[in-house]
């Protein structure tokens, strides 16, 4: 080829090298070289070379050319991408960031850029710009003018108008993947976590080489706590891109919930070795180490978060939710200088003020705390789904289908396992250290929230059933012994990976499990079950107070969390009636004040001899995964048993919302058909 040669036979040259790029980039590079020698400079060449040289593995190579053409070629979207995407596997990932930033600027249609801006966003922590770089990637790969509007809706988080585009969309194509994952995208985004994961389970059926679906796969399946099944998903991942971060992240995350926090502390640490900028991991790494009782290191690793993003307002809630830490002065100033920055996400506005409702706590002043707290129970009020009138009704529905009849009648049926020790309650009450307590025992194990007795009610609930009634827990008045016990049997299957030991007994400390002692006293007959009780107000208030990372939607409001108060002391007011005897009860203020007497009396409801390491349970070195994890690990104290009573001005409408439950206590209003007898 010479320099005087026709522009049409360039065209060919290059167009060859093109097609070479995808099957045999090594002649690729070879043909953009010869190119290049007749033509010195040319972009198009040059960029074809700095790709195929990627391909080939010489990363050195490729941005050395990709570099200066992308200085030289900044309106040239092609050329931003493929440098971002050579950055990216140079572990480069801000530089990444800004090159991919400036491609989508050019070219806003090209899928591509969107998507590996995606990936390189979530790797940095950046999860919420990295949702809509993913919905913008959604739209733009999608050609299809039908599912335009449902996109264009999803990058606005105009989420109800998306969702009916979307099932109108695949009533008529159901097959549609695109549309499946954008559709488990709305799911996920409105936290209805099992819908996106039938939604995610259909397109895996139909493309299983579709990677960025099994990745919300996986991600789903670790918001629902379905561990075991999200580390099978994320290791399939990390079979086709090993050094994946986001997916090594993931990965370390699951490993927590599972309780193996060697290899997930390990997992972090590569994560941070490579890519020790990224503030959100350095945060899970901190949650992690809290876990393994390595304080200090959790304390060190919040602090890294912050210096790397000073506005991330969940590191500082962090911090306070270890419950034994004590904010400086300067603290509490970049906490409020960070409440001043604009734009600052919600989720980050709430929590810094819990921290700060923290932070006055311990300085004494709760006027100025009961205003944090109270502000950021409102955001967070705003950002969940809760209706107490729908709570009321279900529990209504638990008390008409329990009945003292139905119990003495299937008295026999389900799983005669005596394994599992079922702490309930609301959260806040004492159930860390009734768990921690029982866990001292040589023959008892520890676990966590375990999530599967929730996880089957929902699945009952979508039960093909009888009649136009509710189908759970009506539905289970209809199943047969042996599915009862079948229930009971899946149970234990499904929590045997949380077990380490070879002790007999483990504990369930999921607190809502207590919307669920009619099935479990159905199918797991001999489960001991330990309602963890505390005074309402001190209850309530210590709910009010906490952000939990996720559920628990009733407690961000005074009066929604004094009437959950007290349809739950209704309720099992219920129980201990129809079961007389069923579930013991363990009020916080007496284990207080009588700790070896209470303790002896819960081993011997559970079937054990006192050992004395259960009066020492705070030397007990087992992870604990609950905002009382440091409480737990000091000698009980009185300290916290009224300290509500320093808000009390201000609790007037939680007291109203319990009503004559608060005036009970210990004991039980005449009205909720209950003994009165403590």
């Amino acid at each position: 080829m010479s320099q005087s040669e026709p522009i049409g036979t360039l065209d060919v040259a290059l167009n060859h090298a093109t097609r070479l790029l995808g099957t045999q980039p090594e002649l690729a590079a070879e043909q953009a070289t010869e190119i290049l020698n007749v033509v010195p400079g040319h972009p198009h060449a040059r960029l074809l070379l700095g790709v195929a040289r990627r391909l080939l593995g010489d990363l050195s190579g490729a941005l050395d050319i990709l570099d200066s053409l992308a200085r030289e070629q900044t309106r040239s979207a092609a050329s931003q991408i493929e440098y971002g995407v050579t950055l990216g596997q140079l572990d480069r990932l801000p530089e990444a960031v800004a090159a991919l930033r400036r491609a989508v600027q050019l070219a806003p249609d090209r899928p591509d850029a969107w998507r590996q801006l995606a990936d390189h966003l979530d790797a940095l922590g950046q999860g919420q710009d990295a949702d809509q770089a993913r919905a913008r990637f959604l739209k733009a790969a999608n050609r299809d003018p039908r599912l335009m509007a449902a996109a264009n809706a999803l990058v606005a988080n105009e989420l109800p108008t998306a969702e009916s585009l979307l099932r109108d969309h695949l009533s008529e194509l159901p097959t549609d993947v695109a549309a499946l994952r954008m559709l488990a995208e709305v799911g996920a985004r409105l936290r209805r976590y099992a819908d996106a994961q039938t939604l995610l389970e259909r397109c895996l059926e139909l493309s299983p080489s579709f990677h960025a679906a099994r990745h919300n796969y996986a991600m789903v399946l670790y918001r629902q706590a379905k561990s075991e099944l999200a580390l099978t998903e994320v290791n399939r991942l990390l079979e086709v891109e090993p050094r994946n971060p986001s997916y090594r992240n993931l990965k370390a995350a699951v490993l927590a919930n599972l309780g193996d926090y060697t290899q997930s502390l390990e997992s972090y640490e590569s994560v941070l070795q490579e890519y020790p900028d990224q503030p959100k991991i350095w945060m899970s790494y901190g949650h992690a180490l809290k876990t393994d009782r390595r304080q200090t290191e959790a304390i060190s690793a919040y602090r890294r978060a912050i210096e790397l993003k000073a506005d991330l307002g969940e590191a500082y809630w962090s911090l306070a939710n270890l419950k034994t830490f004590r904010f400086s002065d300067d603290d509490v100033a970049a906490m409020h200088a960070g409440l001043l920055r604009e734009p600052l996400e919600d989720d980050d506005r709430l929590h810094f003020e819990y921290a700060l409702g923290k932070a006055y706590e311990d300085a004494a002043d709760y006027a100025a705390s009961f205003q944090h707290y109270a502000r950021g129970a409102e955001i967070r009020r705003r950002m969940v789904a809760y209706d107490a009138d729908e709570t009321s009704a279900h529990l209504d529905r638990v008390r008409t289908v329990f009945t003292a009849e139905l119990l003495s009648h299937r008295r026999s049926v389900g799983c005669s396992a005596p394994d599992p020790i079922f702490v309930v309650g609301l959260p806040r009450a004492g159930s860390t250290l009734i768990e921690q307590i029982l866990s001292s025992h040589s023959l008892v194990e520890g676990t966590m929230e375990l999530p599967d007795i929730t996880s089957m009610a929902r699945e009952l609930t979508g039960r093909p059933g009888r009649g136009d009634g509710p189908l759970y827990p009506a539905c289970l008045e209809s199943m047969t012994d042996e599915e009862l016990s079948d229930l009971g049997q899946r149970y234990l299957s499904q929590t045997r990976i949380q077990r380490r030991t070879a002790a007999p007994f483990f504990i369930d400390k999921m607190p809502n499990n207590f919307l669920h002692i009619g099935l479990i006293h159905l199918i797991l007959p001999n489960a001991k079950i330990i309602d963890a009780r505390r005074h309402p107000l001190g209850c309530c208030f210590s709910a009010f107070k906490q952000h939990f990372a996720r559920g628990q939607n009733f407690s961000y409001s005074l009066d929604d969390v004094g009437r959950y108060y007290h349809d739950y002391v209704a309720l099992l007011a219920h129980f201990d009636t129809v079961l007389p005897g069923r579930v013991h009860r363990v009020f916080y203020e007496q284990m207080i004040d009588d700790t070896e007497g209470e303790v002896r009396r819960l081993l011997d409801y559970c079937g054990l001899p006192f050992e004395e390491n259960c009066l020492r349970f705070y030397e007990n070195e087992r992870a604990v995964r609950t905002a009382s994890s440091e409480q737990v690990r000091q000698p009980i104290y009185r300290d916290g048993v009224d300290h509500y009573r320093h808000y009390e001005p201000w609790l007037g409408r939680l007291r109203a919302a319990l009503g004559s439950v608060l005036d009970a206590y210990p004991s039980v209003p005449a009205f909720a058909g209950a003994d009165v007898s403590v």
